[in-house]
């Protein structure tokens, strides 16, 4: 069973799971006072934490990366990742003419319809030349330590009711369908709208109405 962790361990970089665990777009400590303090940016030889755009000047030598968001969710540019890291197996996405990685699983309660091929960790639908939906799912679908498996496979369970965000994919291939999407949040989750039910008018027959409404975006 050790043996198995310390491979798991030796198969990537030092920086990925620290980079996987760092909460971004967080106001920065040391700077915020500026209007530049969001922390989006990660240096891969330090992997002290997320860091803004001033921070850098601290890490002039080193290799820095900068992360994006999408729907709430961290993205990296693939032109940035490739070059640090094998991200083969994991589908790449069009989002504002750039492509990017998802940085960690998201939840998706159900598989849409018609669809053939889902991602071997949390199960999100993918197109059909893909095994993952981003880099923390592939490390987890890679490990020879069962243990990890089991963990995140609980961790599904308890998050399987969560909602799921609005996105746009394209494969490699079909770029020129591609619909744009910012990288700032765009759509809130389907609201649900209350409506109070009316007093039941003696000798008027009354149909039971509806308690909720949800509207789809």
């Amino acid at each position: 069973m050790g043996g198995q962790g310390g491979e798991d361990e030796n198969r990537w970089p030092p920086w990925l799971r620290p980079l996987l665990s760092t909460s971004f777009f967080v106001q920065c400590k040391h700077h915020a006072d500026s209007h530049k303090s969001e922390c989006n940016m990660y240096c891969l030889d330090c992997t002290n934490g997320a860091l803004c755009s001033l921070c850098l000047a601290y890490h002039r030598d080193h290799r820095a990366i900068q992360i994006r968001r999408s729907s709430y969710h961290d993205v990296i540019r693939v032109s940035e990742i490739q070059k640090v890291l094998d991200i083969s197996g994991v589908q790449t996405y069009i989002i504002n003419s750039a492509r990017v990685v998802f940085l960690n699983e998201r939840p998706q309660p159900r598989p849409g319809k018609g669809v053939t091929n889902t991602c071997e960790v949390c199960e999100r639908s993918l197109l059909d030349s893909f095994r993952f939906c981003s880099l923390g799912c592939k490390i987890v679908g890679t490990s020879n330590d069962p243990n990890t498996k089991k963990k995140r496979m609980k961790s599904r369970v308890t998050t399987a009711s969560g909602s799921e965000e609005s996105y746009s994919s394209t494969s490699h291939g079909s770029e020129k369908s591609t619909v744009v999407q910012s990288f700032n949040p765009s759509t809130l989750p389907p609201t649900v709208v209350s409506f109070r039910s009316t007093k039941r008018r003696k000798g008027i027959p009354h149909r039971a109405p509806f308690s909720s409404l949800i509207l789809e975006f």
